[in-house]
């Protein structure tokens, strides 16, 4: 009985585990997003990978190495890019919506979203998750 519960545990780590990012090497990235990278992104240098739900993410920049953040497919296709901000440049929309949902919770990081299609979304993070508004400050989503 202990075996199958330990055994249950360890699955259900391993499957929780899946879900966030992992840091990879970049031997472990496929060429073809690596390459997609350096064609859309040239400047991009010191970059750091993870995988996520699925997708290859390139972090680069600043002093954190992650004021940008771009995603790909597994072949390559451009999904999006964060690029960090100011929280003062957040949409004005923003900070009452956290204030009003998330009481007393504070936006530690905010970042511009372009997506494939060229729409423009705001990202601000609090508590570990990431709140995400169009480009008036309406929220969409938690992230």
């Amino acid at each position: 009985m202990k075996s199958r519960l330990l055994i249950g545990g360890a699955l259900i780590a391993l499957a929780s585990g899946n879900l966030k990012a992992q840091d990879l090497k970049a031997s472990a990235v496929p060429a073809v997003v690596k390459e997609a990278l350096a064609k859309k992104y040239p400047e991009a240098t010191k970059v750091s990978w993870e995988k996520e739900k699925g997708n290859y993410e390139a972090n680069w920049g600043g002093k954190s190495g992650e004021d940008n953040s771009v995603q790909f497919t597994p072949t390559g296709t451009f999904i999006e890019i964060v690029k960090a901000i100011p929280i003062t440049d957040l949409p004005k929309n923003v900070a009452p919506y956290v204030s009003a949902h998330y009481k007393g919770a504070k936006i530690k990081e905010a970042g511009k979203v372009t997506n494939a299609a060229g729409k423009t979304m705001y990202e601000a993070e609090i508590k570990g998750k990431d709140l995400i508004f169009d480009e008036n400050g309406n929220f969409i989503k938690k992230d």
